[in-house]
């Protein structure tokens, strides 16, 4: 009878494998947001995930982590929540002050570049859930029409 042992199946991704879907994100925020150089994109990227990571709770912050790479995940779990939601000018201009140089005009581009890129990687389901718990208006950075009725 043999005693060798079974070794043990992890469901985290190999660190390869995330270090690929971390590049694939920051090449895919590049060329939306047509920055010149990979360390621009991934200025931005850290940024903009930052700033989100104050504004999704719950279940959704959870489930948003599990779904990026382990980069972008520890970007927004190392944020402490906000206590109140910010509309959607108030978070582009939030990302604005954290970035040196910017405009109301140049962080709502930085913040649309980066959160148009997320729904083919952290699928649709998810980004209906993370909408349906921000104010009215993040939509449209995320690159969804906003339907939401004025009141």
């Amino acid at each position: 009878m043999s005693t060798a042992t079974v070794p043990r199946v992890t469901t985290k991704p190999h660190p390869q494998v995330d270090d690929v879907t971390w590049t694939r994100l920051i090449e895919a925020v590049r060329q939306s947001g047509r920055y010149a150089t990979r360390p621009e994109a991934e200025q931005v990227t850290r940024t903009v995930l930052s700033a989100l990571g104050t504004h999704v709770t719950g279940d959704e912050r959870v489930d948003l982590a599990r779904a990026l790479p382990g980069e972008a995940a520890r970007l927004i779990a190392a944020q402490i929540p906000a206590t109140h939601r910010l509309t959607a000018a108030r978070f582009v201009d939030e990302v604005a002050s954290h970035t040196p140089g910017a405009t109301s005009a140049t962080a709502r581009w930085d913040v649309s570049s980066v959160l148009s890129a997320l729904p083919p990687l952290i699928g649709d389901d998810l980004i209906t859930r993370i909408l349906t718990q921000l104010p009215p208006g993040y939509a449209l950075l995320f690159g969804r029409a906003d339907l939401t009725p004025v009141s």
